[in-house]
């Protein structure tokens, strides 16, 4: 979708909203920072055309609202038409997690991720819990949140979700394959790669993998080249499918490798045991010595940034 004119950014949605600066975009559509006019208080924008070829924001929207009142999930303010735009207003959030991995040099140490991974386990739980996937989970559709909740994880994004079962009945979606891959190459399980409909032990392998990612800086399937994209996926695929699991997770602690071989494991309705996921990555962070304060690497980072920059003279002057 290409950017919204200039004409376009002094315009208002929903009669109180204001449209300043794009700051990203999702799945499907672009996302600016807005003003409420009224209270002046920062929110975010998200716009798609008309004219898109596959219309996902009015669903969007739809799903936000199934999942509202969770922890970590924006709460959408508005939803309608505006010059040749649909809009939805959500809570303003602060940066990715892939933001923060590029700022902290593509290296989390163990602490972070084992903070991170505990929120994360209990989002996808959350919306799983809502009869919902992700179908998308990657360090982008992770933002940190802003003021007095900066610590909390927030998961955005759902262009992509679905139902996997009724939420009365909770009768599933039936087994299925031959499906295109949804999501991202680099994160997805391997049973999506071979074309079988997704479920919830998907969502949770691609986690793995994101896991693995922030711990090694890379994973082994990506930079793999091929001339089109069908046959770059095959090849993610092989990889992906060829690496032993103790390669993987080879110089971390073994829970990582249990994390993975667990994922896998399940069957297509099965339902993970979020507890014991949470349980074993909590077991690491103790064994580890390390103190559940919150302090994430990016906060030091910061700290030191800000200290660096602090002049001799400034010093001197405050001793």
């Amino acid at each position: 979708m290409a950017d919204v004119k200039h004409d376009t950014m002094d315009r208002r949605v929903g009669n109180k909203y204001r449209i300043g600066r794009k700051i990203g975009s999702g799945s499907f559509g672009e996302i600016y920072l807005g003003t409420n006019i009224i209270s002046g208080e920062e929110i975010a924008v998200k716009l798609e055309s008309v004219r898109a070829k596959h219309p996902q924001l009015e669903y969007e929207t739809r799903v936000y609202k199934s999942l509202a009142g969770g922890v970590g999930i924006p709460r959408v303010r508005w939803f309608g038409f505006e010059c040749e735009y649909y809009a939805m207003v959500l809570d303003l959030l602060g940066p990715s997690l892939e933001d923060l991995f590029n700022f902290c040099n593509r290296k989390f140490t163990l602490k972070t991720i084992l903070l991170l991974a505990d929120q994360l386990i209990s989002r996808i739980e959350y919306i799983h819990d809502r009869s919902f996937l992700h179908r998308d989970i990657k360090p982008d559709n992770f933002l940190m949140g802003i003021g007095r909740r900066s610590n909390q994880v927030n998961i955005i994004d759902f262009g992509l979700a679905k139902k996997y079962r009724e939420p009365k009945t909770h009768f599933h979606i039936p087994y299925r394959e031959n499906k295109n891959l949804t999501g991202t190459a680099r994160y997805a399980s391997i049973n999506t790669h071979l074309g079988i409909e997704q479920s919830r032990r998907d969502d949770l392998e691609s986690l793995g993998y994101v896991m693995l990612y922030f711990c090694r800086g890379y994973l082994p399937w990506q930079g793999l080249q091929a001339d089109t994209k069908k046959q770059k996926y095959d090849r993610i695929m092989e990889k992906k499918m060829n690496t032993p699991t103790e390669v993987l997770c080879r110089d971390l602690p073994n829970e990582f490798a249990i994390y993975v071989n667990y994922t896998r494991s399940l069957r297509f309705d099965d339902k993970p045991d979020y507890r014991y996921l949470r349980r074993i990555l909590r077991d690491v962070f103790v064994r580890e010595g390390f103190r559940y304060d919150y302090v994430f690497d990016w906060t030091v980072y910061t700290y030191q940034k800000n200290a660096q920059a602090v002049s001799p003279a400034a010093t001197l002057a405050n001793p």
